[in-house]
């Protein structure tokens, strides 16, 4: 296997791996509604509105991952996503460690990190977009 073809396949991976594992967040939010992210937007004062942007990062960017057509803007919407869960669930947690002394955002941080990655990495040549 040429370095080319393992760069692809890795980016394939990190692809599939952040696609499923955001859009998995996604799915509720498709059969119970944005409700609850409604509750988070309105106390900072945000318009409820904002709550139906969930649907981009955590479905429709997560579904460009997977299949890599305009993987680049997935990710990016996916990272835009995280940064508000981050700001909206989490920014209490920011800097904490857990109760084995790992970032208590490691997972977020994670998901976050690895979409700005693909952001500037594209999706390889093993997507519908080919680059």
């Amino acid at each position: 296997m040429s370095a080319q073809q393992t760069e692809d396949f890795g980016k394939l991976i990190m692809r599939l791996t952040l696609g499923v594992l955001i859009l998995l967040h996604g799915i509720p939010k498709i059969t119970a509604g944005v409700g609850g992210i409604e509750g988070m937007l309105v106390p900072v004062g945000l318009p409820a509105v904002v709550a139906y942007g969930v649907y981009l990062g955590e479905v429709i960017g997560p579904l460009a991952l997977i299949v890599g057509w305009y993987a680049r803007l997935g990710a990016a919407l996916i990272a835009v996503n995280m940064l508000f869960a981050f700001w909206l669930a989490h920014l209490n947690e920011l800097f904490q460690l857990n109760n084995v002394g790992g970032w208590q955002l490691e997972l977020q941080g994670m998901y976050l990190f690895t979409a700005v990655a693909l952001v500037f990495t594209g999706p390889g040549r093993i997507s519908v977009n080919g680059r």
